[in-house]
């Protein structure tokens, strides 16, 4: 896996450097990362970074695998899908070629979700944010899928129950990966303004009524969650670093866009 992620971070800091991401590159990288908590379940033998982003890989698609058959069937559209996150995450024929043998493997019978889970959440411990965005990325998987249906949504609870991710939690990062599948440019012709500002405040897990001193630290917080430096140093694999860009696209477009209509 170490082979194959010396390249995505060049394109994707070169991206940031460009519209929106360059005012936001100085707050990126200067500002102190914030906390979220320490992990709840004892830390097991200490990993390196490419270790970690070795088995953070095989985990996503295995686990991605087991939730394509939770229905009992692997069915065309979850083909799909998954083709689809790999290529989204612009992975390249070397790790697209993993990506499918561990997919194969995760929708067998034998797979132990709850043991792979365990395994991950120990590799990640003091980590928090990469057990967040390996949930996000299930949920991405499922909403291009079947739109999350009753099996998906049980199974993607119990993952989260696993990983020590609320339900509430949960529900925020559907809510926000479902106003993903758009973008602020265009509000009026996608459903009205007001619309749009309000799933603005949603990306950024503010309610509306804040002060201009609170946005500013829940813009801030959200960035380091999904900063992708911080993750690369944690253990994230660069295959998966599209996302995190992705993400904070849709966070910095989500604070310009109360800012316009806050007139900040």
């Amino acid at each position: 896996m170490a082979q194959w992620t010396g390249k995505l971070l060049g394109g994707l800091l070169g991206l940031l450097t460009l519209g929106p991401f360059g005012a936001a590159l100085g707050v990126l990288v200067g500002h102190q990362f914030d906390s979220d908590g320490a992990d709840r379940r004892p830390p097991g033998p200490a990993l390196d970074s490419a270790a970690i982003g070795e088995l953070y890989f095989r985990t996503t698609f295995q686990v991605m695998g087991l939730l394509a058959k939770a229905d009992g069937r692997v069915s065309e559209q979850d083909i799909e899908a998954a083709r689809a996150v790999m290529a989204d995450l612009r992975l390249n024929p070397a790790q697209v070629k993993a990506a499918i043998g561990h997919f194969t493997a995760g929708k067998q019978r034998g797979f132990a979700l709850d043991a792979a889970l365990d395994t991950l959440v120990r590799a990640c411990a003091g980590r928090p944010d990469l057990l967040r965005v390996f949930v996000e990325i299930q949920v991405r998987f499922a909403l291009a899928g079947n739109d999350v249906d009753a099996v998906s949504r049980a199974l993607l609870r119990r993952m989260a129950a696993r990983l020590g991710i609320s339900l509430l939690e949960l529900a925020q990062i559907e809510t926000v990966l479902r106003i993903r599948r758009g973008s602020f440019a265009h509000a009026a012709a996608r459903g009205g303004a007001d619309q749009k500002l309000g799933e603005a405040y949603r990306v950024l897990e503010i309610e509306p009524g804040v002060d201009n001193e609170e946005l500013a630290k829940a813009y801030r917080r959200q960035l380091s969650r999904h900063h992708p430096d911080k993750l690369k140093a944690n253990g994230l694999p660069e295959s998966m670093l599209e996302h995190a860009k992705q993400r904070t696209q849709q966070i910095i477009e989500a604070y310009e866009l109360i800012r316009e209509r806050r007139g900040i």
